[in-house]
């Protein structure tokens, strides 16, 4: 076998068999994931309205979002993670649908915020399943691939949506539904429970799942979590690097625009963070496989800072490109650690609610971060915009290295649902 065959091997072997129908269900969905990306030109250009209204609905959804993130959550651990994702996948293929059909103004701003909430509750129990399903020491890996999934679709979707909107707007909001509704079905035929259950012991090997019996909501309350100081902390590093993260789709076109640099040119830059996560996000996972999410964490957040820090130099297509790939390598590193710690500090019958919260801290930054940058760039300029950012990431990288360092994750008898047998995964090194 060759080494590449090797390595690909070793990404992909030991993995639970529900694992990758999960996988294949994110790639479906982010297929035909084109209303969010087009959404703006679709009101200003189809349907004529001002680019303040434009603005209104997409922070609108955003809000819808926020509140998904911590409805989903709460939801995925008190019926289940597969109802959960089921109802608002459905949800979200129906309102998604209605969105491209409505043409009143405030009726557009209404669906778009239902939008966001459906379009977002779903992953804090789609995380929520992964951890449940695999063992601590390989969640980094599981979900590094489900991020590169998303990316995958991301970018495929991106390309098509052009061709598709020639044919006209509404067949972007009807495939995106329909790729929706596929991914339902996907959960709906190959997805088992795997919510952790009162009356429930660990299956021996090859017993195969536990009994789904009795509700795994054992009095962890969404109170509960924000008491969580370690947890919250979390979410508060989380959010001021996402701040930093947003400038790359708002401060950063203002800034090449100020340079005289064209849409084109921007977008061009723009897709170099998705080609270089899908070439990358693997072989820089499996170089790493063997730290700590401390030090994950740490890294990542550093080359993320400086990555946008560097931004204050750019001036040319080229080195704005440049500036992309560094910070694009941090975001690569950061992504699934983060998800990873989350789904280690969480006790495993609320692991739906820890992870509404980190998806909340990213909805805030999503809002937050914008604003503090077009605030800073008019009354600072942009050198205090990439040097804030510089600073804010270095200071969340720390955190996170404080927060982290010498914390070990969850043993694996935390897993108490599996989907498949524990005697089909290799023991690999525990990173930590």
């Amino acid at each position: 076998m060759t080494a590449v065959g090797r390595a690909v091997r070793e990404t992909v072997s030991g993995l639970p068999r529900q694992f990758w129908w999960l996988w294949t269900s994110t790639l479906v969905n982010r297929l035909g994931g084109f209303v969010v990306t087009f959404l703006a030109l679709y009101l200003t250009v189809q349907r004529g309205y001002s680019a303040s209204y434009a603005g209104l609905v997409a922070a609108l959804y955003g809000l819808g979002g926020a509140a998904g993130a911590v409805v989903g959550g709460v939801l995925a651990d008190r019926i289940g993670r597969r109802p959960t994702l089921l109802v608002t996948q459905l949800g979200a293929a129906v309102t998604t649908a209605v969105l491209g059909l409505v043409v009143d103004p405030l009726a557009i701003a209404a669906v778009a915020a239902l939008v966001g909430l459906t379009s977002n509750a779903s992953r804090p129990a789609l995380s929520a399943m992964i951890a449940d399903l695999v063992r601590p020491e390989d969640r980094v890996r599981a979900f590094s691939l489900n991020y590169w999934a998303i990316n995958i679709g991301f970018g495929v979707s991106a390309a098509a949506a052009g061709f598709i909107a020639a044919e006209g707007y509404l067949w972007l909001f009807l495939i995106d539904a329909l790729s929706t509704v596929l991914c339902a079905v996907v959960v709906y035929v190959k997805a088992q429970e795997t919510l952790p259950v009162t009356d429930a012991v660990t299956p021996a090997a090859g017993a195969g799942p536990a009994p789904t019996g009795k509700s795994a909501d054992t009095g962890v309350r969404l109170a509960d979590v924000l008491r969580d100081q370690r947890f919250m902390a979390l979410v508060g590093l989380t959010f001021l690097l996402g701040s930093v993260m947003q400038q790359a789709n708002s401060t950063l076109a203002v800034d090449m625009g100020a340079h005289g640099l064209s849409a084109r040119q921007f977008g061009l830059v723009a897709a170099i963070n998705g080609l270089v996560i899908v070439v990358l996000q693997i072989p820089v996972t499996r170089m790493v496989r063997r730290y700590g999410n401390a030090g994950l964490l740490g890294v990542g957040s550093l080359l993320m800072a400086w990555g946008f820090g560097l931004t204050v130099l750019a001036g040319s297509v080229g080195f704005y490109a440049l500036t992309v790939v560094v910070w694009t390598l941090g975001e690569i590193v950061h992504a699934p650690a983060s998800m990873s710690v989350v789904a280690d500090i969480a006790p495993a019958t609320a692991r739906g609610r820890y992870q509404g919260m980190y998806t909340l801290s990213w909805s805030a930054a999503a809002f937050a971060g914008p604003l503090a940058g077009g605030v800073t760039l008019d009354q600072l300029g942009r050198g205090a915009v990439w040097f804030g950012c510089a600073v804010v990431g270095t200071a969340a990288g720390a955190g996170y290295y404080l927060l982290l360092r010498g914390r070990r994750p969850a043993a694996a008898t935390d897993v108490i649902v599996t989907a498949e047998p524990q005697r089909d995964k290799p023991q690999e090194p525990v990173s930590g």
